[in-house]
């Protein structure tokens, strides 16, 4: 019996013991467990050499970006969501052992070669803080490839569900809506996006809120879509992009935002952040946070350390991004001369967000085929669909935190927030 039976061998039994309620398929042609439904494709019989020798992670995300493994007849979404029942750990303890130490052996030293998939290849080991290039990196991948999955604004953020039935297209216009209440706009206040991306947040309050926009950026290939969309709306008079750090920003803002950009910066440079946003916004100003945390652990050794799913993220997706969580985000506001008055989860609405883009990406594969090649495409359809997931679990959660800068008296707040959803 040769390695590859053997591989075939340990799948069986393992696919006997955790019983999924998925089936698989084997490079054979094989498959096991269900006649139907949603199944897992197994295409390299060196897929069990290559978990053992390299049992994390990283290995299961350039076997799903090589195609070592596919699905047929589903999708991501329904393979993780007919997992075997009940706990991993346990069911793996009744596996047969006494076969395995048979035929591990064997397969661990049958010289299976590695295949490293370009894509993935060469990542700089972590730094705190995204760089320009970093960024470019992450955004300047195609414009055309974002419009594949985000709705026709473009926002690249957590929509916001008045219903969770809404369409990706009216949760993003809600959540521009909602941030504008939040930030109590009125004409002519000028408004700093720190972050802009490709306008949409710029373009919508000028447009329904009469402000005075300006936004800054790093990426090159965002800001230029984004002027475009500005010189479309007629809205060059309201609403200027510089490409530039907002460490370079002069004078005085009315309002400020960050949505979705303060998870590139790193912990490292939180201070300076923070303490940028406290000298550009005006005394009785408004400044609205909105990002992604991590879950609190107790220590701060313990919830700063970078899990598997973590490290993935930042490796192939979001080069130098790094998370705080919630307690963090509100000690540095008040260190920094900010009082909190609002923090709203949308954990669930970021969940319902990365499910609609991966569906969408998913149901236009081929034109993402075609635009960025077939394993940036498949990375990224990974991406989204366990962001979704992660959100789902409340393993990482989103906050919407509104501050102004501390001083003696009345904010300039309304007593309660009922004015937010009239």
């Amino acid at each position: 019996m040769d390695a590859g039976d053997r591989a075939i061998r340990i799948i069986r039994a393992a696919v006997d013991t955790l019983k999924p309620a998925f089936a698989v398929k084997l490079w054979t042609g094989e498959r096991l467990g269900p006649p139907s439904g949603p199944t897992l494709v197994l295409n390299d019989q060196a897929i069990v050499w290559r978990l053992l020798r390299y049992p994390k992670l990283d290995t299961l995300i350039e076997m799903w970006v090589s195609k070592a493994v596919d699905i047929e007849g589903g999708t991501l979404f329904d393979i993780f969501e007919r997992r075997s029942d009940g706990k991993l750990r346990t069911k793996l303890k009744t596996l047969p052992k006494l076969g395995l130490l048979r035929d591990l052996p064997i397969i661990l030293f049958s010289g299976n070669p590695t295949r490293k998939t370009a894509e993935l290849a060469g990542r700089d080991p972590f730094v705190s803080g995204s760089s320009a290039e970093a960024i470019r990196h992450h955004y300047d991948i195609s414009n055309a490839f974002y419009r594949l999955f985000l709705d026709d604004r473009m926002v690249y953020s957590c929509g916001y569900f008045t219903d969770f039935g809404n369409s990706i297209d009216q949760a993003q216009a809600d959540k521009l809506e909602h941030i504008c209440r939040k930030l109590r706009l009125k004409p002519g206040d000028r408004l700093l996006d720190i972050g802009c991306g490709w306008g949409a947040m710029l373009i919508y309050a000028a447009k329904h809120y009469g402000v005075i926009g300006h936004g800054v950026s790093l990426s090159e290939r965002q800001t230029e879509l984004a002027r475009e969309r500005i010189r479309a709306e007629g809205l060059e008079d309201r609403i200027t992009i510089e490409i530039k750090s907002y460490t370079e920003l002069t004078g005085h803002f009315d309002k400020i935002c960050s949505i979705g950009m303060f998870e590139h910066l790193g912990i490292a440079n939180h201070a300076t952040y923070f303490a940028s946003v406290r000298r550009l916004l005006k005394s009785d100003g408004i400044y609205l946070h909105h990002a992604i945390t991590r879950r609190s652990k107790g220590t701060l050794r313990k919830t700063l350390k970078k899990g598997a799913e973590y490290r993935a993220i930042i490796k192939y997706i979001f080069p130098g991004g790094e998370l705080d969580t919630i307690g963090m985000t509100t000690g540095n506001l008040e260190a920094h001369g900010f009082l909190v008055y609002d923090v709203e989860n949308l954990r669930e609405h970021y969940a319902r967000t990365c499910r609609l883009w991966a569906e969408r990406l998913q149901s236009r594969f081929d034109e993402a085929v075609a635009e960025v090649g077939e394993a940036k495409a498949r990375l990224w359809l990974l991406y989204l669909t366990g962001c979704s997931i992660t959100f789902q679990r409340g393993s990482t959660q989103i906050f919407q935190t509104v501050a102004v800068k501390r001083g003696k008296g009345l904010s300039i707040l309304p007593p309660t927030r009922a004015d937010l959803y009239r």
